[in-house]
């Protein structure tokens, strides 16, 4: 599958962002998705986990409470809804397929992804 990130920009603290990933391919349900973050000089982070139906999903204790993950089988498109941000999320957010049903604690890492789309920026000002 392949994988294309957009929905990044410059916004202040507290405010909210959406960001949207769209999938090619007729096989987009059958992977569960994530989204991960990579500030500068920093490792790359799991964000955000869906099962592959949407009902279920896992988060990162860092955006809890303030993201939410969600997808649309029949657009192809997982998306990620941020709230109440912090100059601390800035970075170069990824969106990553896993074939697989679910992400848990378990497979929250970048090795259990194997396709992974290009990045979008999100700053966010203080």
């Amino acid at each position: 599958v392949q994988l294309q990130a957009s929905g990044g920009g410059v916004v202040q603290a507290g405010g909210s962002l959406r960001l949207s990933c769209a999938a090619s391919g007729r096989t987009f349900s059958f992977y569960a998705m994530g989204w991960f973050r990579q500030a500068p000089g920093k490792e790359r982070e799991f964000v955000a986990g869906i099962s592959r139906t949407g009902d279920s999903t896992y988060y990162a204790d860092s955006v809890k409470g303030r993201f939410t993950i969600s997808r649309d089988n029949a657009k192809n498109t997982v998306y990620l809804q941020m709230g109440s941000l912090k100059p601390e999320d800035t970075a170069v957010y990824y969106c990553a397929a896993r074939k697989s049903a679910i992400v848990d604690r378990t497979t929250a890492q970048e090795s259990y992804f194997g396709s992974w789309g290009q990045g979008t920026q999100v700053t966010v000002s203080s």
